[in-house]
């Protein structure tokens, strides 16, 4: 596993290149089970948004450091020492809820970046994996875990309403919205196999090291593909889970109306009926 070129310069992640055309990018502060600071959210959205533009990435791994956690969540201490919760100050109200609603609005778009990254992003979660891990798993693409993940919508059990898209993106994840506001209301946690009965996650691994092998070579197989296909095929089906049938078809026409006249359609026919592996220009 080499450096992934360009990306030594972030300070709590790693980022590598396991296999050509992949990334992986793991959170990199276990000593505190990857809980996150202000400064770690704004650097996760800079990763994200310089992959997404990246010809050198067409697949990307996202998972974390040490054996106890993908991420405890936010680091409230840190928080409440920045002034980002239990701000009581006084002052105008509306002058104080627009202040709020800023850093709110900034935390969504830096962790959005997972979501808008142009290129597939397989997520691994093990451990303690709650509050914002919940979060950044609505945003990835493909969700995979380990058996010893607990996971946990923890924000009801220190006094706010989940924020930062949980809310908004998990009852469109999976099959059950009684089950969505069951562990939404109460923040239990729930296991690897509940998460995957009812479809938030896809596999389950024994161990976290045998996630990140299966997530990588997903990632690979993936990364084997046109790109023009995979992160056309990514785009359309973000756009029809928040639009109607009839405006993604729609949308799916334009698209394709210029995505066609791609060399790759024509190589990868051409592959297929030679049996031959094919190989796509970078985009």
């Amino acid at each position: 596993m080499s450096q992934l070129k360009g990306y030594s310069d972030f300070k709590h992640f790693l980022i590598s290149s396991p296999s050509e055309y992949v990334a992986h990018v793991e959170i990199n502060r276990p000593s505190k089970l990857n809980a996150f600071t202000e400064e770690m959210w704004i650097e996760l959205g800079r990763v994200f948004a310089k992959l997404s533009h990246d010809p050198e990435v067409r697949a990307v791994v996202f998972s974390a450091a040490g054996d106890r956690a993908f991420t405890a969540g936010l680091d409230v201490q840190a928080a409440s020492q920045g002034g980002l919760v239990g701000d009581n100050g006084e002052g105008d109200g509306a002058r104080l809820a627009t202040k709020a609603r800023r850093q709110i609005v900034e935390f969504q778009d830096c962790i959005s970046q997972i979501e808008k990254c142009e290129k597939p992003v397989i997520l691994v979660m093990h451990g303690i994996s709650i509050g914002l891990a919940i979060d950044i798993a609505c945003c990835a693409d493909v969700r995979i875990c380990s058996r010893d993940t607990k996971f946990a919508v923890k924000e009801v059990d220190i006094g706010m309403a989940a924020d930062i898209g949980t809310l908004s993106r998990l009852p469109k994840i999976v099959s059950s919205f009684s089950w969505v506001k069951d562990v939404c209301l109460t923040a239990r946690g729930f296991g690897a196999d509940e998460a995957l009965a009812v479809g938030f996650v896809s596999q389950v691994l024994e161990t976290k090291a045998k996630a990140v092998e299966v997530a990588t070579k997903l990632a690979s197989f993936i990364a084997s593909k046109s790109p023009v296909a995979v992160q056309g095929t990514k785009e359309l089906l973000n756009h029809a889970r928040d639009n109607t049938v009839a405006d993604s078809l729609k949308y799916t026409s334009v698209w394709n109306s210029a995505m066609l006249q791609s060399n790759d359609f024509k190589v990868a026919l051409l592959s297929g009926l030679k049996k031959t592996k094919p190989r796509f220009e970078k985009l």
